[in-house]
């Protein structure tokens, strides 16, 4: 019988491992650059579709993912519909993700007329937009609009709070990157919390202690 000493043994075992946890993170990396990437929601600008604290699974591949370090994109798949959600690039700050409803797409007429939106001239039904302020108000009211080919008109359902098409105009349409698809975990917690910087490991150790507690166990795998 053959024996191997320790350090021969350990080694070939050591460097099968390593090798095992390269192939892993390669994986890893390439599916949330091209294919699906986890994101959470700190806003309300989609409640009650999407509420602050839903954990997400973002689609990019239908979107033309951009290559890392890069400035190229693969090629987009999917035209954007009317009436769906998706995530992008906010147009006054390309760091910045924003995630709304489209309301209308290229070539439609949109206006919105005491917070009812009117595209092509026929009101649009939206059983999940959220009204409480005034139908009289600015916000609920915009002169017609014609998109470009290459734009979107988005909206956020939560009317009353959110920054959107009203505010900063058309979305380019190259801005998209990604549409949620999946509710993977939700945790009730106030958007002060998920955007503070300066206390963010006490609310990470807020988070160990009241997982159970805090978790929306009735969103869960809930899809969009």
């Amino acid at each position: 019988m053959r024996l191997w000493p320790e350090a021969s043994r350990t080694y070939p075992l050591w460097r099968a491992s390593l090798r095992k946890l390269l192939v892993l993170a390669a994986a890893a990396l390439f599916i949330r650059a091209f294919i699906i990437e986890p994101s959470v929601v700190p806003t309300s600008s989609m409640e009650g579709t999407i509420l602050v604290g839903d954990h997400l699974l973002l689609n990019k591949w239908l979107y033309g993912p951009r290559i890392p370090f890069t400035t190229w994109r693969l090629p987009i798949l999917k035209r954007v519909q009317r009436g769906e959600i998706v995530v992008f690039q906010y147009p006054r700050d390309p760091q910045v993700r924003f995630v709304k409803r489209v309301v209308a797409v290229g070539g439609d007429k949109v206006e919105i007329r005491n917070g009812t939106v009117y595209v092509n001239s026929l009101a649009v039904f939206e059983p999940y937009a959220v009204h409480h302020g005034d139908p009289r108000s600015t916000v609920e009211n915009m002169a017609p609009l014609i998109m470009r080919p290459d734009q979107l008109f988005v909206l956020g359902d939560n009317r009353d709070n959110s920054e959107d098409s009203r505010f900063w105009g058309p979305l380019p349409l190259a801005n998209v990157i990604a549409e949620p698809v999946m509710v993977f975990w939700s945790y009730d917690a106030p958007t002060a919390a998920w955007l503070s910087e300066d206390h963010r490991l006490s609310f990470y150790a807020s988070i160990a202690g009241n997982l159970i507690s805090h978790t929306r166990w009735n969103r869960t795998a809930i899809l969009l």
